[in-house]
């Protein structure tokens, strides 16, 4: 029987059928969401608490070392150099060797390299670790999107993408008062600064969480013992009904992505949705500052603020767009919502109240069109091409990314204000929007049925 077959019969099951096929299928998804979203996301929170702990650390750092903005800037940007050379290497490499090689090379590396951050005295040492810092976490971001595209159908996966992303404000709510406690507690511990230690004792786990996935997580739901036949039959089938309706169900090529126009528009949007999370990242410990507040455990616990609303805004908006079965507008709301927050910030320094509001309208816009985004590529792209144009897309949006940090470093420190670096990541989010909007049209992308 044909994949085209296996769905018409689908389809004509009666309803009593279709409704028992359902519930099954909604109590198989709930089980690969408790076996392997958990340990998914809390590998991604200790990587991006690890990337983005800097932006804690430049707050005493900056001064011991003797930076300036515009170095601080270059080392936050010199991370996605490394990055962008090898993550198209490493998706390919884990689309062909699975992801538990893949996830215990990245972690060890990236742990090793994030705690050496401590022993750094130059701004050589900076540049050089942050670089190594970017080539060893590279492919992880987009390994695990691919890596869901193995367990979930397409009319499913924006939630569990969400949920994914959901790492990232999450690693802000934990990594702000963890960083704020560990650079004030341990301070002046074995004639250690506060920041070096920081840095040691987030880093570490990571090489842990190596070991643990490569024995705790499987390549596929073929190799899962933990589901059973009829279980892993349900999501072979509704994998297959994804895939049936790209390209007349053929599997794509990687240059069949290439060769794809709308995952260049797409970049525009990827771009701005990177460069605005490093921004809100890299800088927002130093905008609270600048708003009025001097101790850095205070800063910690106020940066949880902005985090907390984008967690909620980020699965309110993923599960509408599953049930509505629509992507490019639960994106470009949010993404235009963003800008109006990153735009107004200028105007409200000084004001703590205000301030962390227009920080958390930018915060929760980013981050809440990051679940259906991140679906938009294997909405029309299978296979080797999925793996790779997810990739690609995520290295196009890197590039912006090795740029942005450094521009608005040195743009702080020539202005002595973050304003025209606020006023540029508000114009990314525009750009992004509209790109989007212009470039990908609803009748090229795949609807998927309404989630259940």
């Amino acid at each position: 029987m044909t994949t085209a077959d296996t769905v018409r019969n689908a389809h004509a099951q009666p309803v009593s059928d279709t409704s028992a096929r359902d519930l099954e299928a909604n109590a198989v998804y709930r089980k690969v969401l408790w076996r392997i979203m958990p340990f998914l996301m809390l590998c991604y929170i200790v990587a991006f608490i690890d990337r983005a702990n800097i932006g804690f650390a430049k707050l005493h750092f900056i001064t011991d070392l003797g930076f300036n903005d515009a170095i601080y800037g270059i080392g936050a940007g010199i991370f996605y150099v490394g990055y962008i050379l090898f993550e198209v290497p490493s998706n390919m490499v884990l689309h062909k060797n699975g992801v538990r090689q893949t996830l215990l090379r990245i972690m060890l590396l990236w742990g090793v390299f994030s705690a050496g951050m401590a022993f750094m005295q130059t701004s050589t040492h900076f540049y050089v670790m942050r670089f190594l810092l970017g080539a060893a976490e590279a492919g992880m971001f987009p390994g695990m999107l691919l890596y869901l595209t193995y367990w979930v159908p397409l009319n499913r996966r924006a939630r569990f993408n969400a949920l994914f992303t959901a790492s990232i404000p999450l690693a802000g709510m934990l990594g702000g008062p963890l960083s704020g406690w560990l650079m004030h507690t341990f301070e002046g511990v074995a004639g250690m600064k506060g920041w070096q230690w920081m840095f040691i004792i987030e880093g570490l786990p990571a090489c842990a969480l190596g070991l643990v996935a490569h024995f705790y997580l499987q390549d596929g739901p073929a190799s899962a013992k933990w589901l059973t036949p009829a279980q892993k039959n349900i999501i072979t089938e509704d994998l297959a009904k994804s895939v049936s309706v790209k390209k007349n169900g053929g599997e794509h090529s990687y240059m069949d992505a290439i060769r794809d126009p709308k995952l260049y528009w797409l970049s525009g949007m990827g771009i701005a949705v990177l460069v605005s999370t490093g921004g809100v990242f890299f800088w927002l410990p130093t905008i609270i500052r600048k708003s009025g507040i001097d101790n850095v455990m205070t800063i910690g616990i106020l940066s949880v603020i902005p985090f907390l609303i984008a967690l909620i805004v980020q699965y309110l908006n993923a599960r509408h767009s599953d049930r509505t079965g629509e992507r490019r507008w639960h994106v470009a709301i949010p993404a235009f919502c963003a800008a109006i927050g990153w735009a107004s910030l200028p105007s409200v320094q000084g004001n703590v109240p205000l301030s962390l509001l227009m920080l958390t309208l930018a915060t929760a816009g980013t981050l809440g069109l990051t679940g259906p985004f991140w679906t938009l590529p294997s909405s029309f792209l299978s296979g080797k091409a999925a793996a790779g144009g997810i990739a690609l897309l995520s290295t196009f949006a890197g590039l912006g990314s090795v740029f942005s940090p450094m521009l608005v470093g040195w743009l702080s420190s020539t202005t002595g204000s973050l304003a025209m670096g606020q006023y540029y990541f508000a114009a990314l989010m525009l750009f992004g929007a509209v790109t989007l909007l212009i470039g990908v049209k609803p009748e090229a992308l795949v609807k998927p049925a309404a989630a259940k």
